[in-house]
């Protein structure tokens, strides 16, 4: 399904991040889903991990968060084990998906939970931008030859190109790579769009965003940046409270974000030279060469009789100066349109 959505290049891939959102509740977790659906998203993805797979518990000060973020001052291990989603949910939560018609898949933290995602049959990887330096996570995730997503929120050049080199060196080329912020929330200045072209032209990848603005208009520019991918974090109700509240969008939001990703896709459109039929028709409006006095036959055609003027029913004006000068064959009205079986010795 995934694959068929970015083979089109059409349609944007809208994902809902569940990440934490569920704030330990599994009911939250299936609410979330069916509310994922009715905000129009493609996708629902999960977080598969837990505290002991992604950190150590450990007191020491290299593991107590303190750069300015909403979790300061929290160990890590503290942080993930109140935000991981249960992995006895994972089968429950696939399935709630899968009966709302929405594509369900996770970002995995380690070996162990690409294995475990591999027996729900998980159609697509998402490496987390702070994984994106995990060149092994990424080969053996890249391994099952799903498509791969990545964020990008922390990489340098050198690791973005060292990430879809691990992807290439074991045959998986379905990459998508997705600009990313990672702050929470992320400043709107400090979105750089710009980057998603230079993503698509550099490394000759798919290209999409991750966004954790408060704003629906991040994800608007990209798209019209050529974004096929956008991923942003989902709530049920704030009130729900969690780790990545404060930077989620609740289903209104959502809603008016996915609404206007569509907008601004079909504003986009495709390279076409072609006229609709409205198009078309609109050409009757368009300049054409009139008589402008009444003639009689034999007069010459002059500037003072002729010009070019709406509507379009008579010659193109690009005749204008090449039939200046020649006379015609029969008497015409002010306002009739000119045509070439009107000219003498003269012949489209």
């Amino acid at each position: 399904m995934y694959r068929n959505v970015l083979k089109n290049n059409k349609a944007v891939f809208i994902i809902a991040e569940l990440s934490a959102n569920h704030n330990g509740s599994k009911k939250v977790a299936l609410e979330t889903i069916k509310a994922a659906k009715r905000t129009g998203a493609d996708a629902i993805k999960l977080q598969t991990y837990t505290a002991d797979t992604i950190t150590l518990d450990c007191k020491q000060d290299d593991f107590r968060i303190k750069q300015g973020t909403i979790w300061d001052g929290q160990y890590l291990h503290d942080l993930y084990k109140s935000a991981y989603t249960p992995w006895e949910w994972h089968e429950d939560l696939f399935e709630a998906a899968k009966q709302e018609g929405l594509v369900c898949f996770s970002s995995p933290f380690d070996f162990t939970a690409v294995d475990f995602l591999e027996t729900l049959d998980n159609p697509i990887y998402k490496i987390a931008s702070f994984e994106i330096t995990d060149i092994p996570l990424i080969k053996y995730a890249a391994k099952t030859m799903k498509p791969i997503i990545m964020s990008t929120g922390i990489a340098e050049k050198a690791d973005i190109r060292l990430a879809i080199e691990a992807c290439h060196s074991v045959g998986n080329y379905d990459i998508t790579i997705l600009k990313c912020t990672s702050s929470y929330p992320a400043p709107i200045d400090e979105a750089n769009l710009v980057m998603i072209n230079e993503f698509k032209t550099r490394f000759g990848v798919k290209v999409g965003l991750s966004d954790h603005t408060l704003s629906i208009m991040t994800p608007v520019v990209a798209v019209a940046m050529g974004a096929k991918v956008i991923e942003k974090h989902f709530i049920l109700d704030k009130k729900i409270g969690g780790p990545d509240a404060s930077f989620s969008l609740d289903e209104k939001e959502f809603t008016e974000m996915v609404l206007a990703v569509r907008m601004a896709e079909k504003a986009i459109g495709e390279v076409s030279y072609e006229l609709t039929e409205k198009m078309k028709a609109g050409r009757e409006f368009s300049r054409s060469l009139y008589i402008v006095k009444d003639l009689k036959n034999g007069d010459i055609l002059t500037s003072d009789n002729i010009r070019s003027i709406r509507p379009g029913f008579g010659l193109h004006p690009k005749y204008y100066y090449e039939i200046l000068g020649k006379s015609i064959n029969r008497d015409l009205d002010r306002g009739e349109p000119l045509t070439e079986d009107f000219i003498c010795d003269f012949k489209l």
